[in-house]
């Protein structure tokens, strides 16, 4: 979501990934900056040496991202060893960004988003349950049986605070102009709007990936 607007479009693209990999002569046509841009500078990754590092950036307030994300969840299952996956919110896309990211590091801290991610786009966006600021979001945890009160104290911590910080950080370092996007090895970054579509955006990723394992 914007920034600017990316699209769905050619979810008619077939997506088996890192199975059925795009030909050689679709990979060929992957040009830097049309379908991926090169980042000015290499930013600083959290994967270890070995793992290629992508990063999904997102907005639980963005409708795009919502419908992305059984699409993501599924490329997930055969994301290969040597890659390195996390999550970015950004801040941007509402009124309530900082909630919202606080949100989402709390549940990685407890270890609850692979439970919870599908969980909150579905209460935004289908329920119709905005979430909307910090007492919004502590009354709708506090009725989640598995995060309680635990969550509040996770969820206004110094540590998820400086997440926060980092993240706002990252999106500027990866120049993140709308959501979904995605990051990879501190080296380039992908969007729906370069990639024209999304699940086309995932196979140059998968691309993306293999040449910086080869580097």
């Amino acid at each position: 979501m914007k920034r600017r607007d990316f699209s769905l479009a050619a979810t008619a693209v077939g997506l088996a990934p890192w199975i059925a990999a795009p030909s050689a002569h679709a990979q060929a046509a992957f040009k830097a900056g049309t379908d991926y841009l090169v980042l000015p500078r290499t930013v600083s990754v959290d994967a270890p040496a070995d793992k290629v590092e992508v990063v999904e950036f997102f907005s639980y307030n963005c409708p795009h991202c919502a419908e992305f994300e059984p699409m993501l969840e599924d490329w997930l299952k055969k994301l290969p060893p040597y890659a390195a996956f996390r999550r970015v919110p950004v801040p941007f896309v509402g009124s309530d960004v900082a909630t919202k990211a606080k949100l989402y590091y709390a549940l990685e801290a407890m270890g609850k988003v692979d439970t919870y991610q599908p969980i909150i786009f579905k209460t935004i966006h289908r329920d119709r349950q905005p979430l909307t600021g910090d007492a919004a979001v502590l009354a709708w945890a506090a009725k989640q049986p598995d995060l309680g009160t635990k969550f509040a104290e996770v969820f206004n911590s110094f540590t998820v605070a400086s997440k926060v910080k980092r993240a706002t950080q990252l999106t500027e370092d990866y120049k993140v102009g709308g959501v979904p996007a995605l990051g990879v090895a501190g080296k380039w970054y992908v969007d729906g709007e370069t990639a024209r579509g999304l699940p086309r955006a995932l196979q140059v990723v998968e691309f993306l990936v293999g040449q910086a394992r080869k580097s």
